[in-house]
C-alpha cells in the first residue's frame, strides 16, 4: 500500500509546485513542459516491460529495486539546481515508479488466492489511489505554504522506508515458475509506441491538434502495431496479446479505462470551479473534494460483498451508470450550479468509480494464470495512465473550445493579454488582476459563464460516453463469474 499511495500522490502534488518551480529555476515554457511530463512519458512507456520483468526475476524483488530508486532519485529531484537536472530526475522517477505498481497489484494476485479476500485486497489497493489523490492537494499546499518546492518530492522518503525495511520480512517472493528470455526489441517497441502516443494525447490537450502532437500519435500507433505483430510471432511473448481476445479481460481493460476517464474528466473542470470560480485556494478545494474520494474508498469495499450476490458485469455496469448520473447532475444544474452541487456529484461519480474500478481490476487479474500476474497487472496500470491521459486530453480539450468560442474579451483588454484571457479561465482571472475593476468584472464573468457552457456540453458528453460503457460491460463480462 505504500507505493501505491505514493505514486497517487506523486500524480497530483507536482501540479501545485509548478508556479514554484518556475520562479526558482527559471525555466523555458519547453523546459516546464518536460518537467510535468518526463515522469509520466517513461512510466506509460515501462508498465509493460517492468510488469513482465517482475514475472521472471521476482515482483517482491523488482518492487524494492523500484521503491530504492525512487526514493533516493526523490531525494535528488528536491535539491535539483536547474531545470535539465530536474528533468532527468523526473525521467528515472518514471523509470522507478513503472517497477512498483505491477509488482503491488501482482503480488496481490499470488497472495491471495481465495477470491473474496482477492477482491477486498484490490479495494484496499484502489483505496489507496484515491487517498493518494485526496491527500496530493492538501499536502501540496501544506508544504508549499511552509517549505519550498523541492519538499515535495522529499515525501517519498519517509513513505519507502518502512517499505524497504519491512518489505523482505512481511512481503512473500513470487515469480513465473517458466519465464521466457527478456526480449529487447518488444522493450524498445512498447517504448517506442507508449512514449509517442502518450505525448501526442497530452499536447492535444494543451495546444489543440498540432502536427506534432498528431504526427507522435501516428508514430506511436505504428509501433504499437509492430509490437502486436512481434509478440504473436514470439513462442513467449513479452505480452500475450492474445489475453485480449478473451471478453472478460479486454472488456475490464475498457472499464477500468473508462473510469479513471470518467474521474479525472470530472476532477478537471472541478478543480478550476473550485479555485478561479469560487475563488478557493488550492489546499481548500482539495479539502472540498474529499468527501467524494471517501466515497470511492468506501464503494470499493462495499462492492466486495455485493458481488457475492450480484453478477460481477451488472456491478461494473451499475458503477459506470452511476458516473453518467454524476455527469448529469452537473449536465441538469448547468451554470447554476453550485460548489454543494458539485461536491454531490462527485460523490455519486466517486462511487461509480470505486465499485467500477475494483472489480475490473479483479476480473483482470483473475481471468489469466497467476504466473502471468505481472503482466496482466501491467496492462490495467497502463489502461490507468491512459485513462487519465484521454479524460484531460478529450474533455479538456472540448471544454477548452467551448470555452475559447464562448468567451467575450472587452474592447479594454488588446494584445497578448487578450489572448491570454481568450484561451482559458485561468488566463482570464490572471489577466483581469491588472485591469481596472469595471472592466475585470466584465471580463470574468464572461469569462465565467464561457467556462460553465463548456462544462455543461462536457458533462453531456459524459453521460453519453458512460452509458455506452455500460452496455459494453453488460455484453463483454457476461461470462464472468
Amino acid at each position: 500500500m505504500l507505493p501505491v499511495l505514493l505514486v497517487a500522490v506523486d500524480n497530483t502534488v507536482l501540479a501545485f509546485a509548478v508556479p514554484s518551480i518556475s520562479e526558482s529555476l527559471r525555466p523555458g515554457g519547453t523546459e516546464l513542459l518536460w518537467i510535468v511530463d518526463a515522469y509520466p512519458l517513461v512510466l506509460a512507456g515501462l508498465l509493460v516491460p517492468m510488469g513482465s520483468l517482475g514475472d521472471r526475476v521476482g515482483r517482491r524483488r523488482l518492487l524494492l529495486i523500484g521503491a530504492t530508486g525512487f526514493a533516493i532519485v526523490s531525494a535528488v529531484a528536491a535539491f535539483a539546481p536547474s531545470a535539465p537536472l530536474l528533468i532527468a530526475a523526473r525521467a528515472a522517477l518514471g523509470f522507478f515508479g513503472a517497477m512498483l505498481m505491477p509488482a503491488t497489484l501482482s503480488l496481490i494476485r499470488n497472495i491471495f488466492t481465495d477470491p473474496v479476500q482477492r477482491r477486498t485486497a484490490i479495494a484496499i489497493w484502489a483505496a489507496g489511489f484515491s487517498g493518494g489523490a485526496a491527500l496530493g492537494p492538501i499536502l501540496g499546499g501544506f508544504l508549499l505554504e511552509h517549505y519550498w518546492w523541492g519538499s515535495v518530492f522529499l515525501l517519498a522518503v519517509p513513505v519507502l522506508v518502512p517499505l524497504l525495511v519491512l518489505g523482505p520480512v512481511l512481503v512473500p517472493e513470487s515469480r513465473d515458475p517458466e519465464p521466457g528470455p527478456v526480449d529487447p526489441v518488444s522493450i524498445a517497441l512498447s517504448l517506442g509506441a507508449m512514449v509517442p502516443l502518450v505525448y501526442g494525447i497530452k499536447r492535444i490537450a494543451e495546444d489543440g491538434p498540432t502536427t506534432t502532437a498528431l504526427l507522435a500519435i501516428v508514430l506511436g500507433l505504428a509501433l504499437g502495431y509492430g509490437f502486436v505483430r512481434r509478440q504473436l510471432r514470439r513462442p513467449v511473448p513479452l505480452l500475450d496479446v492474445r489475453l485480449f481476445a478473451n471478453p472478460v479481460f479486454s472488456g475490464s481493460v475498457a472499464a477500468n479505462l473508462l473510469s479513471v476517464f470518467a474521474m479525472v474528466g470530472f476532477l478537471f473542470f472541478i478543480s478550476q470551479h473550485l479555485q478561479l470560480v469560487s475563488g478557493r485556494t488550492p489546499m481548500e478545494a482539495g479539502l472540498v473534494l474529499v468527501p467524494g474520494l471517501v466515497v470511492t474508498v468506501v464503494a470499493g469495499l462495499a462492492v466486495v460483498r455485493v458481488v457475492q450476490h450480484v453478477r460481477p458485469a451488472r456491478v461494473v455496469a451499475g458503477g459506470l451508470l452511476l458516473n453518467a448520473v454524476g455527469y448529469g447532475l452537473v449536465l441538469v444544474s448547468g451554470s447554476a450550479g453550485s460548489d454543494v452541487g458539485l461536491l454531490v456529484a462527485f460523490m455519486v461519480l466517486g462511487a461509480g468509480v470505486g465499485a467500477a474500478e475494483t472489480i475490473s481490476n479483479d476480473l483482470i487479474l483473475s481471468s489469466v494464470p497467476a504466473a502471468k500476474a505481472g503482466a496482466a497487472s501491467a496492462v490495467s496500470e497502463t489502461a490507468y495512465e491512459l485513462g487519465a491521459v484521454l479524460g484531460t486530453a478529450v474533455l479538456g480539450s472540448i471544454l477548452t473550445a467551448v470555452y475559447r468560442t464562448n468567451v467575450v474579451v472587452p474592447d479594454g483588454v488588446t494584445g497578448d493579454d487578450a489572448r491570454a484571457a481568450g484561451e482559458t479561465l485561468g488566463g482570464a482571472t490572471e489577466v483581469a488582476g491588472g485591469l481596472p475593476d469595471s472592466v475585470a468584472q466584465t471580463l470574468l464573468e464572461s469569462a465565467r459563464h464561457a467556462f460553465d457552457s463548456g462544462v455543461v456540453i462536457t458533462s453531456a458528453i459524459g453521460v453519453v460516453l458512460m452509458v455506452v460503457a455500460a452496455v459494453i460491460a453488460l455484453r463483454a463480462l457476461r461470462s464472468a463469474d
